[in-house]
C-alpha cells in the first residue's frame, strides 16, 4: 500500500521539493498551500489520482476543520511535513503587536492547528511528523528575535510532542535548515530599522543582503534531508542541514555550555546558603 503525505506550504520551496520527491516514489500527497496557480501546476504535473490540492489558508478559523475532513477522506495519513510559515526581521521595538501576531499565529499557531487534525490519523499509521525549523530556532540575532522566537516555539512543541507521542509509535524531528537558496528571502518582511538601531539590526541586515549567491545552499539538499529522515527506524528529533546550520547551532550550544559553567557558583549560591 502507498503511504500518504500530508504537506503544508506545499507549493513553493521546500515543501514544494517534498511533494515532488513523495510523488515520484508513488505516495499520495495532500498538497496544502494558498496560492491556486501553484497547486494547479503541482495537478498538473502529478502523476493521476496521487495528488490532493488544497487551497487553504491555515490562519483561517476554519482551516482545521478543512484538514480534518481532508485527511479522513483521504483514508491514512503515514507523514505529515509541517512546513508552512513565513520570515519576520527586525528589531524587536520596532516590531508592532500586529505583525508579532501575525508570525506568531501562522508560524505557531497554524503549525498546532495543523498537529491537531493530523495527529489521530498519524497514531493510527504509527506515523511520521517532521516539523520544519531553521538554524535560529535553536538562538537568535540580531532582527531575528519575532522570527527566532516563532521557530524556538516550534522547536519545544515538537520536543514535547516527540515524548507525549512515542508510545503510539509516532516519530517526530524537527528539520533545522540553515541559508538556502528559495522564495522565502523574496516573501520575508523586513521592518527597517531606525538609527539607534543601525549598529545592530542595519548592520546585520545589511551584511546580510551582501551574501553572495554561492552562500545560499541548493534547497534540493534539504528536500532530501526530509525525504531520507521519513524512511528511518530511528530518526534523530534534531536535523541541521546545511554545513552553516551545523556550525552556528554548534557554537551557539557550546556558548550557552561554557555560560552554564561560568556561572554556576552563582546558580547553586542558594542551595549553599540554604544548607
Amino acid at each position: 500500500m502507498s503511504s500518504t503525505w500530508l504537506v503544508t506550504g506545499a507549493t513553493s520551496g521546500f515543501g514544494r521539493l517534498v511533494t515532488e520527491r513523495a510523488l515520484a516514489q508513488g505516495a499520495h500527497v495532500i498538497a496544502v498551500g494558498r496560492r491556486r496557480g501553484r497547486l494547479d501546476e503541482l495537478l498538473e504535473s502529478a502523476p493521476q489520482g496521487q495528488l490532493t490540492a488544497v487551497e487553504l489558508d491555515l490562519t483561517d478559523a476554519e482551516a482545521e476543520t478543512v484538514l480534518v475532513d481532508t485527511v479522513r477522506a483521504s483514508g491514512r495519513l503515514d507523514v505529515l511535513v509541517n512546513n508552512a510559515g513565513y520570515g519576520l526581521f527586525g528589531a524587536i521595538e520596532q516590531i508592532d503587536a500586529a505583525e508579532a501576531r501575525a508570525i506568531l499565529d501562522t508560524n505557531v499557531l497554524a503549525n498546532l492547528a495543523v498537529l491537531r487534525a493530523a495527529l489521530p490519523a498519524l497514531r493510527a499509521a504509527r506515523g511520521r511528523v517532521l516539523q520544519t525549523s531553521s538554524l535560529i530556532g535553536q538562538f537568535a540575532w540580531p532582527s531575528s528575535g519575532l522570527y527566532a522566537a516563532s521557530k524556538g516555539a516550534v522547536e519545544l512543541i515538537s520536543e514535547a510532542l516527540a515524548h507525549e507521542v512515542k508510545p503510539a509509535g509516532v516519530k517526530v524531528t524537527i528539520i533545522e535548515p540553515g541559508t538556502f537558496g528559495t522564495e522565502f528571502g523574496a516573501n520575508l518582511h523586513v521592518v527597517p530599522p531606525t538609527d539607534v538601531y543601525a549598529p545592530t539590526v542595519g548592520k546585520f541586515l545589511t551584511d546580510f543582503s551582501a551574501l553572495p549567491a554561492e552562500a545560499f545552499g541548493d534547497p534540493r539538499a534539504v528536500a532530501d534531508a526530509i525525504m531520507s529522515v521519513a524512511c528511518l527506524d530511528e530518526p534523530p528529533l534534531r536535523l541541521a542541514v546545511g554545513a552553516d546550520a551545523v556550525q552556528h547551532i554548534r557554537a551557539s550550544l557550546q556558548s550557552r555550555l561554557d555560560e552554564l559553567n561560568r556561572w554556576e557558583a552563582l546558580s547553586l549560591a542558594g542551595e549553599v546558603r540554604s544548607a
